[in-house]
């Protein structure tokens, strides 16, 4: 019930009440974007100057990767598998979805997505990925075996979601 808010300004995660009480949950994750939990409760956060962060659940803060930097954010999301997916556009048209397991070895699940942002798996373990493939934009679905199309077609998206009745949300910028 508790909602989770990283501040990029602050480089603070904020823990909100289903009463909207906001208190400070972790400090210092620097330019703080893009969270998730794993499925034991230890939140995940991107630092855009390449760091992602493990928070414990007893609030312990580790480095978990680094990856390259990012012109604007990370964008997480965990797989059933268990494995931590991350997206960080960069200034190039073939960025990269990147795969990190338990152990926190970074490695490329898939490379060509432009502008990769915001993330989310289906019941079925394909991830979708807001971003651009072959100059097309909308919604990427990236299926377990790394084969990409074009799902939705649209300008501006930036993140989206499933919902428990399995309809998509999508956000734009504007």
């Amino acid at each position: 019930g508790m909602l989770y808010v990283s501040s990029r300004m602050e480089g603070t995660i904020y823990q909100v009440t289903p009463e909207a009480e906001v208190t400070p949950y972790a400090e210092g994750m620097g330019v703080a974007t893009g969270l998730a939990f794993d499925n034991v409760g230890n939140l995940y956060a991107g630092d855009r100057t390449g760091t992602i962060f493990k928070i414990s659940t007893d609030r312990q803060i580790f480095v978990f990767a680094t990856l390259e930097p990012s012109v604007s954010a990370y964008h997480l999301a965990f797989g059933r598998d268990g494995n931590l997916f991350v997206t960080g556009p960069t200034t190039s048209s073939f960025d990269n979805v990147y795969r990190i397991p338990p152990d926190g070895a970074v490695t490329r699940f898939y490379h060509g997505l432009g502008r990769p942002q915001g993330m989310a798996f289906d019941a079925a373990g394909n991830l979708y990925v807001a971003a651009s493939l072959s100059g097309h934009r909308g919604i990427v679905r990236l299926t377990p075996d790394g084969a990409a199309e074009l799902f939705v077609s649209g300008y501006n998206i930036v993140g989206l979601a499933f919902t428990p009745r399995r309809s998509m949300i999508v956000a734009t910028h504007n």
